[in-house]
């Protein structure tokens, strides 16, 4: 099963008739993760066709509005639809708080338990929500409020089995061959044994993808940016708005792509773009003089995660 990535919201501040408020769905296997939740994120959800209920975890960047003010919406629809799992959220110091304190929103109301993961500011990088197949950390990153990055990485794979090998050892039942392709050995019954490091290639590495918004450039965004498949890096401003981004708390796109190029990303997308430009073709004009394999992120649009793709046109 693939794992894509959907940009929900790539507007910054403020959304345009084109351009909604920051999100970032993550899908795989049939489960949902969430980076931002600007407002009219479940909206964007319904239009993206992902399946909200679907929802595991919700990780917030930071408390800035149009990162923000839909986790409510989210939280309360989830309620609604008498959803009854645990959903994790993740988020700067204060993410409890600010939501418990809408009308209705307090966890002894709502039919499912919200497990609060806070961070504080200046906190030591680390993983903040795992399951057996993948890992997201968090590192923070500069902005002008406590604000993180993540990293969503998913944890290797075995090789390829060599059947014919296998068989040729005895594991001949197909439960024999599937134990062996999940990593298990198998006990034969003349007393031996078959181990799959014995019919297995090389581990084959988990995809990879680093969300990195609302920071200057910065090591962090770079230690999270690391070898990935696929960067999303805010890009609000041109060179022309240098000053301004740095002032800001932000980066340009040029900037970005020095991230991405640094980092040794396989791809990079731009996102968090200034009202001030009706189209983000000359940031990515910039960006790609210095890292080619840069796009604007295109919302609702699929980008799948595959080691073995480096190029921009596998939308679904």
């Amino acid at each position: 099963m693939e794992t894509q990535i959907v940009p929900l919201g790539t507007a910054s501040a403020i959304p345009t008739k084109e351009r909604h408020l920051a999100a970032t769905a993550l899908w795989r296997k049939g489960r949902l993760l969430l980076f931002d939740c600007g407002e009219g994120t479940q909206m964007r959800l319904l239009q993206s066709g992902l399946n909200r209920a679907r929802l595991d975890a919700l990780f917030l960047t930071h408390h800035h509005g149009d990162h923000f003010y839909g986790t409510m919406g989210v939280i309360s629809t989830l309620a609604l639809l008498r959803r009854e799992e645990p959903l994790v959220v993740v988020g700067p110091t204060g993410t409890e708080e600010a939501v418990r304190s809408m009308p209705g929103l307090a966890n002894d109301w709502l039919p499912y338990d919200v497990e609060y993961r806070e961070l504080p500011a200046n906190f030591s990088p680390h993983t903040v929500y795992e399951t057996d197949e993948f890992a997201v950390t968090a590192r923070p990153v500069e902005h002008r409020v406590p604000c993180m990055g993540f990293r969503f990485a998913e944890k290797a794979r075995p090789g390829h089995l060599d059947a014919e090998k296998a068989r040729a050892m005895g594991a001949t039942e197909h439960e024999h061959l599937r134990a062996l392709k999940n990593g298990e050995r198998v006990a034969l019954e003349n007393g031996e044994a078959v181990d799959p490091a014995d019919v297995l290639g090389p581990e084959r590495p988990g995809v990879s993808f680093a969300y990195v918004m609302d920071t200057c450039p910065c090591e962090a965004g770079r230690a999270l940016a690391d070898g990935v498949d696929l960067l999303l890096h805010e890009g609000t401003f041109g060179e022309d708005q240098k000053e301004r981004s740095g002032e800001t708390g932000h980066s340009t796109a040029r900037e970005a792509a020095h991230v991405a190029k640094d980092a040794g990303a396989g791809r990079l997308l731009i996102s968090h773009f200034s009202a001030r430009y009706d189209t983000p073709a000359p940031l990515v004009e910039e960006a790609q003089a210095v890292f080619p394999n840069t796009a604007a992120a295109e919302e609702l649009k699929r980008y799948v995660l595959d080691p073995r793709e480096k190029t921009m046109d596998d939308g679904r």
